[in-house]
């Protein structure tokens, strides 16, 4: 009985050698792994640092270009003013024509007889004016002539 006592701890004994001896190898090949995992961290790790500091500066350059356009924004909104101001100007100046000349094409229509009998008597006056012009000269001309007749008979 003894002897299977010492059977039982020797089987016992080489069954926890070669579950060591198993367990020692899956924890080499952990080993092995966690090396490699470590090993791939420290490189993203790395990756990471590049990429955030170029993150970064994506960033400062997007934020200075955000305040740049607002400051264009800005001015820009500025000049729609003024060029809305001057759209609204125009507008209402065109209005103001549009009515002045609707005010002198109702008169002229009003006082178109009225209008045609100046013409009339613009033309009669010029006629008049014409005629006695000619008189005129024609006087001073006779003058002249006398003036000449006399001074010939004189000498």
């Amino acid at each position: 009985m003894q002897i299977i006592l010492y059977l039982s701890v020797a089987l016992i004994a080489v069954a926890f050698l070669i579950l060591v001896i198993y367990l020692s190898s899956t924890l080499k090949s952990l080993q092995v792994t966690l090396t490699r995992v470590s090993d791939t961290l420290k490189g993203l790790e790395k990756q990471l640092e590049g990429v955030t500091s170029e993150t970064t500066l994506l960033l400062q350059k997007t934020n200075s270009l955000a305040e740049d356009f607002q400051e264009k924004s800005e001015s820009l909104n500025s000049v729609v003013e003024a060029v809305r101001s001057v759209g609204t100007t125009v507008s209402q100046f065109n209005g103001t024509l549009q009515t002045i000349s609707n005010s002198v094409q109702h008169t002229v229509e009003d006082n178109k007889e009225k209008i045609s009998q100046i013409v009339q008597w613009s033309n009669v006056v010029m006629e008049l004016k014409d005629k006695w012009q000619a008189r005129k000269q024609a006087k001073s001309e006779t003058k002249v002539t006398d003036q000449e007749k006399m001074k010939v008979r004189g000498h």
